[in-house]
């Protein structure tokens, strides 16, 4: 449904060239919920404009169901108007003059549609976000978490190919956050709508996406699902950026069986899953949550140790644990509260070798 290749952005600034695009491909199947995902400053939301044709690259081609909407090597340049797209702004661009159902049925309106089916497909598409009760009020009345469903509901009334959004939940509370994140998983799905999402937050790239670009410096670092992306990530970036993470210098493998290598690491030799694609990786990585507190050692992967510290939150426990005969610093741990254990108690660890993951850099 959407294909980017090769996209690059310039800006000319006072103090030189700006490159906020670098290379940047990818391609999104219909239905699907893709997202690009990475700090401020990554090229996620220029990439964004970029389909939108908010914003003209500087190089690379742009196509929307097999058309093309830009391609730099021909000068092709499709206006936003004529891209079968609906957006989602940060600030949800809410017309304070106009009733909450004038607002959904805008597009409608400007793409000349009759009046009588526009109000008729507006009732519909607020009726899907839960405000059905709400069409005469004006939209001045209405609180963050209902104009952003107002914002919704006018992105989907025009049945668009594609739906963009850029980080439309980030001037929300915590709480109204992760409802709505729920809310809009479950309209994409109902809709199964082509959709491209923008955030800077792991924890909604991870629960709402069908894949991840993850972006750092104008290019992609790694696409792959939200599971993959977690539990056996290639780059350290991306290990840092989904979660915690703690990563361990590996100076080698050896010894591969069954799908597993030793890898010689600063805790000493660790059981890792093999990657044959990765000859010479130079991290391993485990999450403290994979890290458990075993009742005894005798095993692989076992190391014992005493804990240094102990932070209490609820539901889990977060340790720091001072591994024997190791000079670094503790390794932490986070374990379910059901159990407790004391600051100085010795302990036994157990890593995992499934989560015990190599890295490339």
């Amino acid at each position: 449904m959407l294909s980017v290749r090769d996209l690059e952005m310039e800006y000319r600034l006072a103090a030189g060239v700006h490159q906020a695009v670098k290379g940047v491909s990818f391609e999104v199947e219909e239905g699907e919920f893709f997202t690009l995902l990475g700090p401020s400053g990554c090229g996620k939301t220029t990439t964004l404009r970029s389909i939108a044709g908010l914003e003209t690259p500087t190089a690379g081609r742009i196509t929307i169901d097999g058309a093309a909407v830009f391609d730099a090597a021909d000068g092709t340049l499709v206006p936003p108007n004529r891209r079968d797209i609906s957006m989602v702004f940060q600030s949800y661009a809410i017309w304070p003059h106009m009733s909450v159902l004038e607002n959904v049925a805008f597009p409608l309106e400007a793409g000349r549609v009759p009046s009588a089916q526009r109000r008729q497909r507006a009732e519909a598409a607020l009726a899907m976000v839960g405000l059905a009760d709400y069409a005469g009020r004006p939209a001045t009345q209405l609180s963050g978490g209902q104009q952003q469903r107002v914002a919704l509901a006018r992105a989907i009334v025009k049945d668009a190919k594609v739906l963009l959004l850029d980080e439309p939940l980030s001037n929300l509370d915590a709480k109204l956050r992760e409802q709505m994140r729920a809310e809009l998983r479950d309209l994409q799905h109902r809709l199964r709508t082509t959709t491209i999402y923008v955030t800077h937050d792991q924890e909604e790239a991870l629960s709402l996406s069908d894949r991840i670009a993850l972006m750092d410096g104008g290019r992609i670092v790694e696409l792959s699902t939200p599971r993959e992306l977690y539990l056996r990530p290639r780059h350290a970036f991306t290990a840092r950026f989904l979660g915690q993470a703690e990563l361990l210098d590996c100076s080698g493998v050896s010894g591969a069986d069954a799908g597993f290598v030793w890898a010689q690491t600063g805790l000493g030799p660790l059981l890792a899953a093999s990657r044959p694609d990765m000859p010479r990786p130079r991290l391993m990585m485990i999450r403290p949550e994979h890290i458990e507190i075993a009742p005894s050692g005798g095993r692989p992967n076992c190391l014992r140790g005493s804990i240094a510290s102990a932070v209490f939150s609820g539901k889990q426990v977060e340790y720091q644990v001072q591994v024997e005969g190791v000079d670094g610093p503790p390794l932490p741990v986070q374990s379910s509260s059901r159990e407790m254990h004391d600051v100085g108690e010795g302990v036994v660890l157990y890593l995992p070798p499934e989560r015990c993951v190599l890295l490339e850099d």
